[in-house]
């Protein structure tokens, strides 16, 4: 229900032989299945003129937001696109937007709803990780559709892409909050993103930059939700990848602490590149660090030859750009610039 606004002796050696050779054509079959699903990323259909998104909690409450999700319903509605709201995004459980129940069967009926074409998520906060494991993606599979978020929205991206999907790093409802004068270009660059238009950038150049090129599927997002997915199913393998970074609020050790990590998890081993976002708010510790986060950043990854690009303007700042994770962008790093090219699918 929604609120309207994816020999004994000789037979013995021949059944071990038999047998043996079985296990390793089996397990070099079902090794290229997973290669070739790792490798196979489908890009849900772009949004059309009349189509409908769902605008779904699944993380923090929404306590005396309503203007920012009305404010969403009629941006969307001036671009031809519908908007339905889920039952449950008002709830108020605590710190959450409903209980896990509430908002796992929110996001679960926009995803088995063949009618809605895109999950726009409402806002972040913590809570997406309480109801990963209790949806069933069965029938998203079959209907893939675009989901649309990011920081704590990082654990659905991170399980979509195991899923084999596309998804879209971007603004939410609550950035509304903002006049959009201020955040131009990022509701212009979510806007190209769901109805398919071309997207590149061109970052500020750094002399923190590590220089090169390269390409590969574009993946990440919250650098402590990467970090929380560790271990789990909902981890993603950054084989042949170019790893996208960003936080919040977090001190400069925190953040060491978890690129130390991810690097201990073989996380950068077979990585392609990196691209680091916002670094937001970061917090004063007693003892300070005594570099700046993007050394930080570099002396962390130093074991690695990828390069390394600062700048890219997504995160928790106003001018938060989309990103479509999971699709394939080459990757060119300069001090003076870099340059960020989506390859059309």
């Amino acid at each position: 229900m929604y609120i309207y606004i994816m020999s004994g002796n000789t037979l013995i050696l021949s059944l071990c032989c038999l047998f043996f050779s079985f296990a390793k054509t089996t397990g070099s079959a079902q090794q290229i299945t997973m290669q070739n699903h790792e490798n196979t990323i489908l890009t849900p259909s772009y949004l059309q003129t009349g189509d409908t998104i769902a605008i779904v909690a699944p993380s923090g409450i929404l306590k005396n937001r309503n203007g920012e999700i009305q404010h969403a319903v009629n941006m969307l509605k001036e671009w031809g696109l519908h908007a339905v709201i889920g039952k449950h995004v008002f709830n108020q459980a605590n710190h959450f937007a409903g209980t896990d129940e509430e908002r796992c069967q929110d996001l679960q009926k926009a995803m088995d709803d063949p009618k809605i074409k895109a999950i726009w998520c409402a806002r972040g906060g913590y809570g997406t990780v309480r109801i990963l494991d209790g949806l069933d993606w069965t029938k998203f599979r079959k209907n893939p559709k675009w989901i649309i978020g990011y920081s704590d929205i990082t654990a659905l991206h991170n399980q979509i892409h195991n899923e084999g999907f596309e998804s879209i790093h971007a603004i939410m409802c609550t950035s509304l909050q903002d006049d959009a004068s201020t955040i131009k270009e990022s509701i212009s660059t979510f806007k190209s993103a769901i109805f398919g238009q071309p997207i590149t950038y061109t970052l500020k150049g750094s002399k923190y930059n590590k220089a090169g090129s390269t390409s590969g599927r574009l993946v990440g997002g919250n650098l402590t939700m990467l970090h929380t997915m560790l271990g789990s199913n909902t981890s993603i393998d950054t084989s042949g990848k170019i790893l996208f970074i960003e936080e919040i609020g977090e001190y400069k050790y925190h953040i060491d602490r978890m690129l130390q990590s991810l690097k201990r998890a073989g996380y950068f081993d077979h990585c392609k590149g990196v691209i680091v976002g916002d670094m937001t708010k970061l917090r004063k510790n007693t003892t300070l660090w005594g570099t700046s986060v993007e050394q930080l950043i570099l002396d962390a990854l130093a074991d690695y030859d990828f390069p390394i690009a600062f700048n890219m303007p997504a995160g928790h700042e106003k001018d938060n750009r989309a990103l479509i994770l999971g699709r394939t962008v080459n990757l060119t790093v300069n001090n003076g610039q870099s340059t960020i090219f989506f390859k059309n699918n």
